[in-house]
């Protein structure tokens, strides 16, 4: 006769292989986040709460972009004001996309630093508030492999983090950041608009998204307000970026 052990031991091996395999999958909410109440917007299976034009697809538990279209919308609901947004992401060689989370221009970009010619300019660089203020430093992985991405935002403060680091800490009403307000707004971004729907952009290149889970953040919730310092723009990055400002300014007016 077997022993309880042995026997029980095939039941036992299968939920292991299960509660792993739950653990591991990207699409799935941990047990800290649950408790701190994330909510998952993909499930790695189905377009539940997104809008497309048909050009996003998923493959393997990953939301990609093929053909022509627009930006993948998460249209079942609007985006807190203040919220924490956690996201992985991948690109290709010389990719390019980015994360909408608030009216207008108001974007935390995707982007290969190293091929495309954002990545020239730390302020139009991967997880930087695209043309508006530049990360700490690069801090993405090689192509080809997921980052993790985050935004933090509560009231007049937006956080950037990339790969567990903090890259950008903006608190637009601090008189310090005018400039760098001012430059959005001419871009088109309004750093005091909320209600946006969560928008995931596409450029026409490869790019990848998955493990998208959102939090609204109560007045409880701290958040970490350690200063950081964003790269310099050489004189010569912001003359090329005062010409692209003009040329979308005039765009505008036609």
């Amino acid at each position: 006769m077997k022993s309880l052990v042995t026997s029980l031991l095939p039941g036992l091996f299968l939920a292991t292989i299960v509660s792993q395999s739950f653990a591991e999958s990207p699409n799935s909410l941990s047990a800290d986040e649950d408790n701190a109440g994330f909510e998952l917007l993909f499930d790695g299976t189905s377009f539940d709460g997104w809008k497309h034009a048909g050009n996003w697809k998923i493959e393997e538990g990953v939301l990609t972009r093929e053909g022509k279209g627009g930006s993948l919308v998460y249209a079942a609901k609007k985006v807190p004001d203040d919220f924490e947004l956690r996201f992985e992401w991948k690109v290709a060689k010389g990719s390019n996309s980015g994360v909408y989370y608030r009216p207008g221009q108001y974007e935390y970009q995707i982007l290969d630093n190293a091929v495309h010619a954002d990545g020239k300019n730390p302020r139009t660089s991967a997880a930087s508030i695209y043309f508006c203020l530049a990360p700490s430093h690069d801090a993405t992985k090689p192509v080809g492999e997921w980052n993790e991405g985050r935004i933090v935002c509560k009231g007049t403060v937006v956080q950037h983090w990339l790969n567990g680091e903090k890259v950008v800490h903006l608190d637009y009403a601090d008189p310090k950041w005018k400039d760098n307000v001012e430059l959005l707004r001419l871009r088109g971004g309004d750093l005091a608009a909320r209600g946006a729907n969560l928008s995931l952009q596409d450029h026409g290149d490869p790019v990848w998204y998955r493990s998208i889970k959102l939090r609204e953040l109560s007045a409880n919730d701290e958040i970490d307000t350690t200063p950081v310092t964003p790269q310099e723009i050489s004189p010569e990055t912001q003359k090329a970026e005062q010409a692209k400002l003009k040329g979308i300014i005039e765009r505008r007016k036609k």
